[in-house]
């Protein structure tokens, strides 16, 4: 892509940081959509709980990205807290799709955040971006979440869903909280641990997140996932090889169940995805195995 305005939604958190950074490197003009009283021209107001956007704020961007919602793993999910996971993401992304679309020259490529709970729980069976979407909170949610897209796709702006997997991270999301334990040698599988994570390196999702961006002819869902998903024993076993720590420990069901209420569910899930359209569409995975995912995370 040539040197642009691009604006993003989510900034602060670990994707969108990163993307962030790996823009402005490349000097694209970043604008960041913030929720307080904006501090200079590369920011905007909104509030995405309301469905709030400063739309003069996105003149002149060729490309809109949307990663904010409040973190899936940071709580217990209470009934208050699944409507706020719900409001953050599906408001925004209406507040963003309706801005766009009464835009005079909108831009031309809308990138909006989605996950894997799209398809809900599918055992030992693998799918992709053609499989229907499932059941359950997650699933509903991330149904919704896209359908909030609708009028910038109505208005000819090319859409984009990211179904991202579990992201490979030191510095946030699971693993942040799996390496600390590994380290220690406290690591172990959860349950059984034979379901199935879907899993990607942070550098891979924001190469491509890029690579979404900069061609004109991709549109709709892509799940961004490592190509072949491993089972949480063969993930763990992995962690302990490159960390050179035992990895006796496990956690039962029930204890999960116990700590993490409605959530275990999304820890316990089986979910094999795989990431046909992505690669179809010429992407190539720098880190497509576990172990190198996991290196990569630790330099």
């Amino acid at each position: 892509m040539e040197r642009s305005r691009i604006a993003v939604a989510g900034a602060s958190g670990l994707i969108g940081g990163s993307l962030v950074r790996s823009l402005t490197a490349d000097g694209h003009e970043v604008v960041r959509l913030v929720r307080r009283e904006p501090r200079g021209g590369d920011e905007v107001r909104w509030d995405p709980e309301a469905g709030r956007v400063d739309a003069a704020g996105l003149a002149g961007c060729t490309a809109v990205v949307n990663l904010a919602g409040a973190g899936v793993g940071d709580r217990r999910w209470s009934d208050a807290y699944k409507e706020r996971l719900r409001r953050g993401r599906i408001g925004g992304t209406a507040a963003l799709a309706e801005a766009l679309a009464a835009m005079e020259a909108p831009p031309r490529v809308f990138v909006n955040g989605s996950a894997i709970g799209y398809y809900g729980p599918t055992g030992d069976r693998a799918v992709d971006e053609s499989a229907p979407a499932g059941t359950g909170f997650l699933a509903e949610m991330c149904g919704d979440w896209e359908a909030a897209a609708a009028p910038a796709e109505r208005a000819g702006v090319r859409t984009v869903f990211l179904r991202t997997g579990l992201v490979v991270a030191r510095e946030g999301g699971a693993w942040a909280r799996l390496f600390p334990l590994f380290r220690a040698g406290l690591g172990g599988r959860l349950g059984d641990g034979r379901q199935y994570w879907s899993f990607i390196a942070l550098h891979d999702e924001v190469a491509a997140i890029r690579h979404l961006l900069d061609r004109d002819d991709l549109s709709g869902p892509f799940n961004l996932t490592a190509p072949e998903p491993l089972t949480n024993r063969e993930i763990t076993e992995a962690m302990g090889r490159v960390l050179h720590r035992p990895t006796l420990f496990a956690v039962p069901s029930p204890v999960l169940r116990a700590a993490l209420g409605e959530m275990s569910g999304d820890v316990l899930g089986s979910q094999r995805v795989r990431p046909t359209r992505l690669l179809e569409s010429g992407f190539t995975f720098a880190f497509p195995t576990i172990e190198d995912t996991v290196r990569a995370a630790l330099r």
